[in-house]
């Protein structure tokens, strides 16, 4: 055992499951590195001889000093009091995938993949060149688009690319239209992406089947608006049953149907968006190609387009080059691949070609399913789902009970008026129980809402106990036990104030020089 660290602790001492875990600089002892540099035998340099005085500084960084040992039983200790993917269920609802097949990481750490410089000529990348155009064509070929886009880093960048496509459009045909609608059910990403792309929210209501109110969208549509922004199913996990309507009517005036993808893994195989009318579509490939989902990871965003968008998209794009260039330009007749930039391009919306090995993760996994078994992908989403709003009917409130796709929205909305329990409540409790939360209080239409998305991967026994679980939660609240309102009390941090953690930021370290 390592001697006591400054603040009386001994650094690499085990940790029991109420202790709080030391920060890096309570570990730190002067004279510890984690690092060390093998003697070269050649004559060494001083600072003063290689940075000019200017830009050095007048005092060391404060840094921690801890040795590898300690440094990686820190981080030890904190990984085991996390809940993960690989631990356990992670019912988050509108988040889509969270489980994601190990064979698709084994893919992204390929040498040949990882080796090779973004910039790297045309001449030497024609592996990846050859990677992003499948991506892309089996990308359009689900979507039911004529061409996309690869390069936007994730969801949001892809939402902001797709209403800079439907500006470029507009423009094109002599029009400066001002107004976009999404539905009150959004992503709260969709009117922040409305505003920053310089058009105006236009908000229309949701029937009373949790659709969009056809009456009210009729009713804001004029030549004013550019277009529509969906997703579908919604983000009340329903289908959107009038979307042939709502293409036509939005069409009828000039506008564009906007696609927000977060929810594509409820139709994989089943139907496409190209079908269903829509003009632009963004894919979160994390939430549906087999992208580590959240931690701050990097994520990937393409936009798809039907044929009278493709030339503004973003470049330049992979392309194939054809088969006299290729025989030309290789000798073997094989074909080549390089770079192209549409005619009418929108520009760069990023500074390489994307998070690249995030989209070869993505085209594994395509390829390991294929066709037949991503629509089974969407068939055993949608089943999970359903299972579990019939199972939990009559113990939570479900607003829209009738057969939902990918995710179901429960309420505690009677729980809370009859015994005080709040969604909030169940979340924390969750945790006690082994599971995540699920997603609380969104749709922001629906009191005290819980939005719970078992994905394709879970089995029927994790289904049962998530259920069971929140069963239990139900009748604890009932039978006044007061269980729930303590929660969660068996993990390392106890219930904080959310409000207040926001609001006041406590700094972790002196940083001046």
């Amino acid at each position: 055992m390592s001697a006591p660290a400054p603040g009386g602790r001994a650094s690499s001492a085990p940790l029991l499951g109420h202790e709080a875990e030391p920060t890096l600089f309570e570990l730190s002892s002067p004279g510890r590195s984690s690092w060390q540099l093998p003697t070269t035998g050649l004559p060494e340099w001083g600072l003063e001889d290689l940075v000019p005085a200017p830009h050095r500084r007048t005092a060391p960084l404060p840094l921690a000093e801890v040795s590898e040992r300690d440094l990686v039983a820190h981080f030890t200790r904190l990984s085991h009091r996390q809940f993960s993917v690989d631990l356990g269920a992670y019912p988050l609802g509108s988040c889509t995938m969270k489980y994601n097949p190990k064979v698709c990481d084994s893919v992204a750490a390929l040498p040949g993949l990882t080796g090779v410089h973004p910039g790297a000529p045309a001449s030497l990348t024609q592996g990846w060149l050859a990677l992003l155009v499948a991506l892309e064509e089996a990308l359009c070929e689900i979507t039911g688009m004529a061409g996309a886009t690869l390069q936007p880093a994730a969801g949001a960048a892809g939402e902001l690319t797709g209403l800079l496509l439907m500006r470029a459009w507009h423009e094109a045909q002599g029009e400066r239209r001002r107004r976009v609608i999404i539905p009150d059910s959004a992503h709260g990403t969709n009117p922040a992406s409305v505003t920053l792309g310089g058009y105006e929210v236009v908000t229309v209501p949701s029937d009373d089947r949790g659709c969009v109110d056809m009456a009210a969208l009729r009713g804001v549509l004029d030549r004013d608006v550019a277009g529509i922004m969906l997703t579908n199913p919604n983000t009340l996990g329903l289908f959107e049953e009038d979307i042939a309507a709502i293409a036509e009517a939005v069409h009828e005036v000039g506008g564009l149907l906007y696609y927000d993808g977060a929810n594509l893994n409820a139709i994989l195989g089943v139907v496409r968006p190209g079908d269903m009318g829509f003009d632009i579509v963004h894919l979160n490939l994390h939430k549906t190609f087999a992208t580590p989902h959240g931690g701050g990871g990097p994520g990937a965003g393409p936009v798809a387009v039907s044929l009278k968008l493709v030339d503004f998209l973003p470049g330049p794009r992979p392309v194939r080059l054809g088969g006299e260039i290729a025989a030309a330009g290789s000798g073997d007749g094989g074909e080549r691949f390089g770079w192209s930039v549409p005619p009418r391009s929108i520009g760069r919306v990023h500074g390489w070609h994307g998070n690249a090995l995030v989209l070869a993760r993505a085209l594994a996994y395509i390829g390991v399913h294929g066709g037949d078994g991503l629509r089974r992908v969407a068939e055993r989403a949608v089943l999970n789902a359903n299972w579990l709003r019939v199972r939990l009917a009559g113990v939570y409130d479900v607003p829209f009970d009738r057969p939902c796709m990918h995710e179901v929205v429960l309420s505690a909305a009677t729980l809370r008026k009859r015994h005080g329990l709040r969604a909030l409540d169940v979340a924390k409790r969750l945790l006690e129980e082994g599971f995540h939360a699920p997603t609380i209080y969104f749709p922001l239409i629906v009191e005290e809402a819980l939005m719970v998305e078992p994905t394709e991967t879970e089995s029927p026994q994790t289904l049962e106990a998530l259920a069971g679980a929140l069963e239990r939660i139900a009748t604890e609240a009932a039978r006044g036990t007061g269980a729930a309102s303590g929660a969660p009390r068996s993990t390392p941090v106890g219930r904080v104030d959310e409000a207040r953690a926001a609001r006041t930021l406590v700094p972790t370290f002196d940083a001046r020089p």
